[in-house]
């Protein structure tokens, strides 16, 4: 049986901790005891870990032999932001296909109400990405952003090769994908890109490309491009 991986909140040498909620879960939800053995991510390295001590608060762990584990290929996502149910799902299954970073982007036709609250979300975000790190199995969670408005966006984003998802593109994604090195994708609002953002993008060195002939929900666009971006570049 695969044994269950978590992220340490602390870490010497050969010990480590879960802390807090993270303790409190193992502890009382998995009924975990002195012995047990599981995976442990420190600092971007997974080892083994034996529990050593258990209180309502933390678990320390003797930490073992080095784990192997894969690095997933560098894909970064900007996110136009939309609903926020939606955009925790959209979080959270990105986490799971192992997505390197996760930026939300306040585009101009983002509801303004959702871009003003959107910087009291990025907590929750990340610790939605924490959870479904540790039960995918991820070394790391994903690095998530502050909300940044686009152009501050397209000045910072320079590795790599980077595309633009637009439903009125007729390249196909697959056409576009790097043989190697970053990449980033980024997806509008669900109003779409103002021509003004298009000619942005373009002018700072995006390609655009297209997920097929339907109009797809933003959450669904977002998943359905990293899976096909993965599937493609793992054969390559």
């Amino acid at each position: 049986m695969t044994r269950r991986r978590w992220i340490a909140d602390q870490a010497s040498g050969n010990r480590a901790a879960l802390l807090g909620e993270h303790a409190r879960h193992l502890v009382q939800v998995l009924r975990a005891e002195v012995g047990q053995e599981f995976e442990i991510s420190v600092e971007g390295d997974v080892r083994s870990g034996r529990i050593s001590s258990i209180s309502p608060d933390c678990v320390e762990f003797e930490l073992g032999e080095a784990v192997f584990a894969p690095q997933a290929f560098p894909i970064t996502v900007a996110i136009s932001i939309f609903k926020f149910d939606r955009m925790e799902w959209a979080i959270e299954k990105c986490t799971e296909l192992g997505v390197l970073r996760i930026v939300p982007l306040i585009a101009a036709r983002s509801e303004p109400h959702l871009a003003s609250a959107a910087s009291k979300r990025v907590e929750r975000w990340r610790r939605i990405a924490h959870q479904a790190s540790e039960q995918s199995r991820r070394v790391s969670p994903p690095r998530i952003d502050e909300p940044a408005k686009l152009k501050e966006f397209l000045i910072a984003a320079k590795d790599g090769t980077r595309v633009l998802l637009s439903e009125v593109e007729r390249n196909g994604l697959r056409n576009v994908l790097p043989p190697s090195g970053p990449l980033m994708l980024a997806f509008g609002p669900e109003g779409g890109w103002k021509e003004q953002e298009l000619s942005e993008f373009a002018q700072a060195g995006w390609q655009p490309a297209s997920l097929g002939p339907t109009i797809l929900r933003a959450e669904t666009a977002v998943i359905a491009a990293v899976a096909v971006a993965l599937s493609l570049l793992d054969r390559a």
